[in-house]
C-alpha cells in the first residue's frame, strides 16, 4: 500500500511538473550557451582545448596496454574494453558513442556502431531488439539480457549523431536506429509472456536496474535516470512522446526521494519508492553508479533548468564532500555519509563532483573544479570507468557536451 501511495504521489507531482518546465527558458537547451565553467575559473581556451585533445588522444590512441580504452578491429570496427575485466559492456560502448559525436569523431563513432550492432544486438530470441550487455572483446556474448543505460545512452547518441552528420544508410540511418531502440524500450512486453519486459516499469514509468522477468526489474538504479534525455526523446520520437515528457518530470521527482537529506548521496540501487535496495554487494551504498547521479542532475539542470531542487541537492551533495577533505574524500558511503570499507580514491568521482559546478552555488565549486584539472588523465588498470567519466566530465564543464537537434 506505501509503495502504490508514494507512486501516486510521484505521479501527481509528475503532472505539474511539465508545465513549470516549459515556463522556464534559462536552459541552455532554450538559449544555445553552455557554460564553460574552466574558462570562468581562469584557464585559458588554449589551455582548455590541449586538456580535451590530450584526454582524447590518450583514451582512444594512446599506448595499448597503458592508456587506451579504445581498441580498432580491422578496417571498420571498433570497441571500448573494461580493462579491469577484460570484457566489453554496452554502458562503455555506449559512452565511447557519445564521446565521439560531442567531438564530431564520426570515423570513430561508425566502428564503435558497427561492432556494437554487429555483437551486442539481438535480432531474434528472448531479447530480440535489445543489445547484450557484458561481451568477450571477440564479440562472444557473456550475457544477453541489457543493461537499461546502454540502451538510453545509445538513443541520445544516435540522435545527435543524426543532427551532426545526417543519416545514413542501413544501421548509419542514426535517427531510424535511435526510433528503434525506443520502440522496444516501452513496447518489448506488447505480446507477454516473454522473459524479457519493457525498460521503464509499467506503473511507475521509472527505468527499471534490468529488464528481464523477476526481482531485476522491479526496482530502479538512481543513475539510469536521465530526465535530460527523455526532455528530448519527448521532441524528438516518431512516437511516445507524452510518454517521455511524464518520464522526465517522474524521474525528476525520484532523485528527490531516492537523496539523503542531509547527504544527498543515493544508493546504487533503489526502490521505486526511492529506499536503497540490497542487490549484490554494494546495492544499498553509495558507490561506483551512484556517483554519476549528481553528472545527471547538473546536466538535466543545465539544459532545462526545470527544478531549482537540483541547485540546492548540488550544494548539498558538494558540502558532504568538502566536509570530508576536498583532496581526502575516499569513494563508497551508506547513504547517510558513514564510510563504507573498502574505500579508494577514485578519478571518477572526482570528475562527477567537479560536474555539479554547472549548478551548485556553494562558494567550495572552485576547489572541486580544480582537484579535477589536476588528477591526471587516468591510466592503468581502472582506466575505463575513471577515464570515461573523466572524459565526459571535461566536455560538460567546458561546454562541449551539447544537444544536436536532428530535427533542425
Amino acid at each position: 500500500m506505501f509503495k502504490r501511495i508514494v507512486i501516486l504521489l510521484i505521479g501527481l507531482l509528475a503532472m505539474v511538473a511539465p508545465a513549470a518546465a516549459q515556463s522556464e527558458s534559462q536552459g541552455a537547451f532554450f538559449t544555445g550557451n553552455y557554460r564553460n565553467v574552466l574558462l570562468e575559473q581562469g584557464w585559458t581556451e588554449a589551455e582548455i582545448q590541449a586538456r580535451i585533445d590530450e584526454t582524447w588522444n590518450q583514451l582512444f590512441y594512446g599506448d595499448d596496454n597503458t592508456q587506451r580504452v579504445y581498441y580498432p578491429v580491422g578496417d571498420d570496427m571498433a570497441y571500448v574494453l573494461d580493462v579491469n575485466n577484460n570484457d566489453v559492456r554496452s554502458e562503455g560502448m555506449s559512452y565511447g558513442l557519445m564521446i565521439a559525436v560531442q567531438l564530431d569523431k564520426q570515423a570513430e563513432f561508425d566502428r564503435m556502431w558497427k561492432w556494437t550492432k554487429t555483437y551486442m544486438y539481438q535480432s531474434e530470441g528472448a531479447y530480440s531488439g535489445y543489445f547484450a550487455w557484458h561481451t568477450q572483446p571477440d564479440g562472444t556474448k557473456i550475457d544477453a539480457n541489457p543493461a537499461s543505460d546502454g540502451e538510453i545512452w545509445f538513443t541520445t547518441a544516435l540522435f545527435f549523431a543524426a543532427a551532426r552528420w545526417g543519416n545514413g544508410e542501413g544501421i548509419f540511418n542514426y535517427e531510424a536506429e535511435a526510433n528503434a531502440i525506443l520502440h522496444t524500450m516501452l513496447h518489448k512486453s506488447d505480446n507477454g509472456g516473454g522473459i524479457a519486459t519493457n525498460i521503464f516499469d509499467e506503473e511507475t514509468k521509472m527505468v527499471v536496474f534490468v529488464p528481464t522477468l523477476g526481482q531485476v526489474s522491479q526496482f530502479t538504479d538512481p543513475s539510469y535516470h536521465t530526465p535530460q534525455y527523455y526532455e528530448l526523446w519527448a521532441r524528438w520520437a516518431e512516437k511516445d512522446q507524452e510518454y517521455w515528457s511524464e518520464a522526465a518530470a517522474i524521474s525528476r521527482e525520484f532523485w528527490k526521494l531516492t537523496a539523503h537529506p542531509e547527504t544527498g548521496l543515493m544508493p546504487n540501487y533503489a526502490e521505486f519508492t526511492g529506499e536503497p535496495r540490497r542487490w549484490g554487494d554494494y546495492g544499498e551504498f553509495f558507490y561506483a553508479d551512484a556517483w554519476r547521479c549528481i553528472m545527471n542532475i547538473a546536466l538535466d539542470y543545465s539544459w532545462f533548468a526545470a527544478d531549482e531542487w537540483q541547485v540546492e541537492q548540488s550544494d548539498r551533495w558538494l558540502n558532504f564532500f568538502y566536509q570530508q577533505g576536498i583532496n581526502a574524500y575516499t569513494s563508497r558511503f551508506e547513504v547517510d555519509g558513514t564510510p563504507a570499507n573498502p574505500q579508494h580514491r577514485a578519478t571518477g568521482l572526482i570528475a562527477t563532483n567537479a560536474v555539479a559546478s554547472l549548478v551548485a552555488s556553494t562558494p567550495t565549486v572552485s576547489e572541486f573544479v580544480k582537484a579535477f584539472w589536476e588528477t591526471p588523465i587516468p591510466s592503468g588498470r581502472y582506466r575505463y570507468y575513471d577515464g570515461l567519466l573523466y572524459m565526459m566530465a571535461l566536455l560538460q564543464i567546458s561546454g562541449n557536451f551539447r544537444v544536436y537537434d536532428p530535427t533542425l
